[in-house]
């Protein structure tokens, strides 16, 4: 049986010979700057630079500002490049200052005097189009690993200490029989699949921007595809970025079939709502667009998520509705296969006034009202039933418009009638009550 402890002495070793080299060479480094001569001077120069730069920072923040609030319509982009611009004045002016100075060191002194200046500008301005260039990645969490990463790793060549400091981080590895991985495994995969991620993301936007425009796809399968899209394109980035870094994904198959069957039996619920997502997609019972009631919930379908589907009513609200209610529970979708939607109005006048009159007038005062369909469905008015009090008539027309709202329209065509009614001595009845006083009763 092997020994676990004389299995750790070889990685050990390696890790630190590797602390060993990084110490000499930082020793190194940091006896040159102590002893007077030109690294000394250029590093006083690069010191002097970065706090020139530090207090310009907070001056020219000031200024940006004042200026942006100066000028109106700005775009959210321009706005957004504003912000960044501002928040790295301080990098960018070191960078500038400190090529402005190597040039001019270059000129009037020898070039070995300036070497520094120069490597720490080249730095400066690498740091500077990391920074700007990572904005590509929308994730925050990614975007600073990927610019976290990149700027330890060109630093370090910058220093000479890639090499070293690449031993050191690859010696700090776990090895379980095969399979084995490092610290520098983990940060490289981190900043290729964050890069693989970015270019993912924009792969998936231009092609969901023309999948979207193009009119010949219902809406459902516009979604549908969309979702597929991304999914096997941050699936590939994922898988490919893994491999890219030389880690073996065999040695965690069995890891990762127990992983996946706790996680079927937690996420039953989570699973069940994509699956019913996918069904949505497929069967295209609603889609962005339809008018569905659920429950007491009347609104819009605004959007189609994985999980859920966002309902936005008439007062403003959102309802995030899990994708299994709408398969499990019943759905009044107002729109499914056409847009017509028929409304009714109850309502009653007295016995004396003429019925055939009644219903000619209330269909003349529902067709007067805007969004009351006029052709191809009629509006039309019958009578349900003689009253205690009064004649009782339903009045039926078709809108095609729903999301423009169903009380709103129900009261227009109230309005329509009142005035109508009253414009023809039509009476609208209502209850009355006859009391009459008994003579007391004698003593």
């Amino acid at each position: 049986m092997a020994d676990p402890i004389a299995n750790l002495e070889e990685p050990l070793g390696h890790v630190l010979m590797s602390v060993d080299e990084i110490w000499h060479l930082v020793s190194v480094f940091g006896a040159d700057l102590i002893e007077p001569g030109w690294r000394q001077n250029q590093a006083i120069i690069i010191l002097s630079l970065a706090a020139l730069a530090y207090l310009l920072h907070g001056i020219s923040g000031r200024l940006i500002e004042a200026r942006v609030r100066a000028i109106e319509g700005w775009s959210k982009w321009q706005l957004r490049m504003i912000i960044q611009i501002k928040r790295r004045m301080g990098l960018i002016l070191f960078a500038l200052m400190s090529y402005g100075v190597y040039v001019v060191m270059q000129n009037i002194t020898w070039p070995s005097r300036s070497y520094m200046i120069g490597g720490v500008s080249t730095l400066a301005a690498t740091w500077v189009m990391i920074a700007f260039a990572a904005r590509l990645v929308r994730n925050r969490f990614m975007r600073r690993m990927v610019v976290y990463g990149l700027w330890i790793y060109v630093t370090l060549r910058f220093a000479g200490l890639g090499d070293e400091v690449s031993a050191f981080l690859d010696g700090l590895a776990i090895e379980i029989g095969d399979f084995r991985i490092s610290m520098l495994a983990l940060l490289v995969a981190a900043v290729v699949i964050g890069l693989l991620f970015t270019g993912a993301r924009l792969v998936s936007t231009t092609v969901s921007s023309r999948i979207r425009m193009n009119e010949d796809i219902s809406p459902s399968m516009q979604v549908l595809a969309v979702k597929a899209i991304q999914i096997t394109l941050y699936g590939c980035a994922f898988f490919i970025g893994i491999k890219a870094v030389g880690i073996d994904l065999t040695g965690l198959a069995v890891l990762s079939g127990a992983i996946g069957v706790g996680l079927g039996f937690g996420l039953q619920k989570v699973v069940s709502n994509l699956v019913s997502g996918v069904i949505i997609l497929l069967d295209k019972s609603i889609k962005p667009g339809d008018v569905i009631s659920l429950g007491e919930t009347f609104g819009w379908i605004n959007a189609l998520g994985a999980r859920y589907v966002s309902v936005v009513t008439r007062d403003g609200r959102e309802y995030l509705i899990p994708n299994e209610d709408l398969i499990t529970g019943q759905v009044v979708n107002w729109s499914h296969s056409d847009q017509y939607v028929r409304l009714d109005i109850y309502f009653g006048t007295s016995y004396g006034c003429d019925p055939h009159n009644v219903r000619r007038l209330a269909i003349e005062a529902a067709s007067g009202v805007d969004r009351v369909l006029s052709h191809p469905k009629l509006p039309v008015c019958h009578i349900v039933g003689f009253g205690d009090s009064s004649v009782d008539y339903i009045l039926r027309f078709w809108i095609r418009d729903p999301t423009g709202g169903l009380t709103n329209i129900r009261g227009n065509v109230y309005l329509a009638l009142w005035d109508i009614f009253k414009a023809n001595d039509i009476s609208i009845p209502f209850p009355q009550r006859e009391v009459r006083m008994l003579d007391p009763m004698p003593d």
